[in-house]
């Protein structure tokens, strides 16, 4: 499937359940293992484990493969692997702690600029 639209498809999963600050980063320049990181916050146990399952099933309909899903059970971070692109789904206080933004991105222009060309504009 075209990472675009696989990218389409897993904003638009999130939106759909209300995840909060979704965020894309373009990471074809920083690795070779995956080309588009998404984080999304979810405000309980019970809404993260409910975008991560959206997301499954958005992208499972459209066509596309989901590779694993890790974190689950507790339901603060859920990873969804599904190759090109990599799905972080967290709580709040879990996402402060771990600001995996900073970690792949240097400064909030950057991550302007790589969702911008992610999402092909």
């Amino acid at each position: 499937m075209d990472i675009r639209k696989l990218q389409k498809v897993v904003v638009s999963a999130l939106e759909d359940i209300k995840g909060k600050d979704i965020e894309v980063i373009n990471t074809t320049k920083l690795t070779s293992m995956f080309d588009r990181l998404v984080i999304a916050t979810g405000d309980s146990n019970r809404q993260v484990k409910a975008l991560a399952r959206n997301v499954q099933e958005k992208v499972r309909e459209a066509g596309a493969e989901v590779l694993s899903v890790e974190g689950e059970d507790a339901g603060e971070w859920v990873l969804v692997d599904l190759g090109d692109v990599i799905v972080h789904v967290m709580q709040p206080s879990v996402r402060q702690y771990y600001n995996l933004e900073e970690l792949w991105q240097t400064t909030p222009a950057q991550r302007r600029k790589a969702a911008a060309q992610a999402a092909g504009e």
